[in-house]
C-alpha cells in the first residue's frame, strides 16, 4: 500500500494533487505513490475478512444448511397463493 493511502478521507488518498483512481481493479499509475511497508493493518484485515465471512453466512452463499433454490422456490409459491 501507499503511505498516502488513507480510507478514512473522501478519495482515499492523502495527497492532494493525486488524480483519481476510477476503477481500482485496473492497471493504474500514481507519480505520488510511496511503498509503505508499515501500511499493512493485519487488525483491519481480520475484521474485514470476519465481516464479509458474517455476510456471506447471513445470505447463504451456498454454503451447507442453506435452502436449496427449490425449497425456496415453493416456499415462495405457498407465500403467495
Amino acid at each position: 500500500m501507499c503511505n498516502f493511502y488513507d480510507p478514512a478521507v473522501p478519495r482515499q488518498c492523502r495527497e492532494d494533487d493525486a488524480e483519481d483512481v476510477v476503477d481500482k481493479e485496473k492497471l493504474n499509475f500514481c507519480e505520488w505513490f510511496k511503498p509503505g511497508y508499515d501500511q499493512f493493518d493485519a487488525t483491519r484485515a481480520k475484521q474485514s475478512a470476519d465481516a464479509q465471512d458474517a455476510l456471506a453466512g447471513l445470505f447463504g452463499d451456498g454454503e451447507a444448511g442453506a435452502p436449496e433454490q427449490d425449497e425456496l422456490l415453493s416456499e415462495a409459491d405457498k407465500l403467495f397463493k
